[in-house]
């Protein structure tokens, strides 16, 4: 009896140092009743609910994973059996024994979370047999034996903490002669076996014994929860979450908008469901311009534009073109604009045509503020028309002055009165009459600009001719600085033979073809 109790209490402690060895894993403490039931050389008392041979135990269990569990149980009771007065024995037993738990609710088979959970078990051990003085003729052969369970069993979680347990387990032993009976000599002698003297008997082979074991099972000790975040490892899908973080019953972080970027790090946690987000959780925006692709109906907007709530950028004229591109940003309503968002101007005068008075100007004529060509003069005549642009005219004159008729009268005295010594550019005496009346009326005419021209009849040679007709014009130019005219206001051009008023074959003709042309200018 004592062998026995120093028996399982080596195991216990046996077990404890076990669970010092692994202290963050997952423990339990089964309490056992126990029902053995002997097979061997006296007969079967296999599931022979008669022979009561009771007792108790526990077991301790380790999770290992989903699939295994690692124990070691110690069970003490009576055992024995009775065929007739003759065949049988009694005793008691003890058992201890290492076992591996294959579960079915790993995941694969079963749910791991499933209440119901059957096992397989097989394991090792020890089994110790002694007598009971207290028994009337006691029989059994004492001693130890090496056990080998195998068997099954069936697991009802009643709650995380406590479980009921029915396990059945055939233990194969080492030994034949625990009954006081083996195999080796004719007839049954007790005194022999008990003297370990060989007998017979009708049953070959080791005996064995079967248990069915009722059991409590309490859950031990804290699960292991690395992240400390309220979840065990076994359960927690998430098992790196900081400190402090708040998570769902998975132990992953909570994710209240559900865009898969949990709220502690999450920067907009309001976001609508089936949104893309970044990695801060804020839904993407690709071109950056503050409006979140789900709402920017202008997903492509160039960088640094400004954009509208919608995500497009700006058209503070509304004229159709976003102020980004627009040269002219602030149009008024309703113009029609082009490209760069500026008024249409037809004739590219820089007057857009909304307010161009005159919006066919030809190209690069110059335009008033009204986008109308330059009237310097305001004589009704264009500057870009008008041969006198700084002297009002008239438009039948294209702009010019009517020359006065006496200085008309003037200038066509001029063509014969100005005569020249022959084949020289010197002046006759008989010219100066007529040339100061022309000093007169350039004196009176301020606004007048002469150009004096040079011809020559075709008599001699033509270079010479031309060279002689410049000469004249510049002796008439002369005379009249002279008198006081602004050289400024003249300009001479020789043209000799060229520009003949009459025919160079007669003496008339020839004399016509010699003059000085006055041509007024302003």
């Amino acid at each position: 009896m004592k062998k026995g109790y120093l028996l399982f209490f080596g195991a216990v402690l046996a077990f404890q140092c076990l669970n010092a060895q692994t202290a963050d894993s997952k423990y339990a403490l089964g309490l056992n009743l126990t029902k053995s039931e002997y097979y061997g050389d006296i007969g079967n008392g296999l599931w022979n609910f008669d022979q009561n041979s009771l007792g108790g135990g526990l077991s301790l269990g380790k999770y290992l994973n989903p699939s295994f569990d690692l124990g070691l149980q110690g069970n003490f009771g009576q055992y024995g059996y009775r065929k007739d007065a003759t065949d049988n024995f009694y005793g008691y037993k003890m058992d201890l024994s290492l076992y591996v738990h294959y579960k079915l609710n790993n995941g694969y088979i079963l749910k791991e979370d499933a209440r119901l959970s059957p096992f397989l078990s097989l394991g090792g051990g020890l089994v110790s047999y002694y007598r009971s003085e207290s028994w009337p003729d006691p029989k059994i052969i004492t001693g130890n034996d090496f056990v080998f369970p195998m068997g099954a069993g069936l697991k009802y979680q009643l709650s995380n903490v406590i479980a009921l347990q029915y396990r059945y387990l055939y233990n194969f032993t080492t030994s034949d002669i625990r009954d006081e009976t083996r195999i080796g000599h004719d007839g049954p002698n007790v005194e022999a076996a008990r003297n370990h003297i060989p007998i017979y008997s009708s049953n070959k082979g080791n005996d064995a014994f079967g248990q069915h074991l009722f059991s409590v099972i309490f859950t031990l000790g804290k699960p292991k929860d690395t992240d400390k975040d309220g979840v065990s490892d076994r359960h927690d899908l998430c098992q790196a979450t900081p400190i402090g973080v708040i998570v769902d019953a998975s132990g992953c972080p909570v994710d209240t908008d559900g865009d898969g970027v949990p709220d502690y790090i999450d920067k907009c946690s309001g976001t609508p469901a089936n949104v893309t987000v970044d990695a801060s959780g804020c839904p993407t925006d690709a071109d950056k311009d503050g409006v979140p692709d789900y709402i920017d109906k202008c997903p492509n907007t160039p960088a640094k534009a400004t954009v509208d709530a919608s995500g497009c950028p700006t058209d503070a004229d509304k004229d159709g073109v976003p102020d980004y591109l627009d040269k002219c940003p602030n149009t008024p309503a309703n113009i029609s604009v082009d490209a760069t968002g500026c008024p249409i101007d037809t004739d590219k005068d820089g007057v857009p045509d909304y307010i161009d008075k005159c919006p066919n100007t030809p190209k690069s004529v110059k335009v008033d503020a009204n986008g109308c060509p330059i009237d310097t003069d305001k004589d009704g005549v264009p500057d870009y028309l008008d041969r006198c642009p700084n002297v009002a005219g008239l438009a039948s004159n294209k702009g010019c002055p009517e020359i006065k008729a006496e200085a008309k009268k003037i200038f066509t005295q001029a063509l014969q009165g100005v005569q020249f010594e022959s084949g020289k550019d010197i002046l006759k005496k008989t010219s100066y009459p007529i040339l100061d009346k022309v000093v007169t009326v350039l004196k009176d005419n301020p606004s007048y600009n002469l150009e004096i021209n040079g011809h020559t009849d075709s008599q001699g040679d033509a270079a010479i001719n031309l060279d002689l007709s410049q000469k004249r014009a510049n002796a008439v130019k002369n005379y009249l600085v002279k008198k006081g005219i602004d050289e400024a206001r003249l300009v001479t051009q020789g043209y000799g033979e060229t520009m003949p008023v009459a025919d160079n074959t007669t003496a008339a003709g020839r004399a016509k073809n010699r003059r000085v042309e006055f041509k007024v200018n302003f």
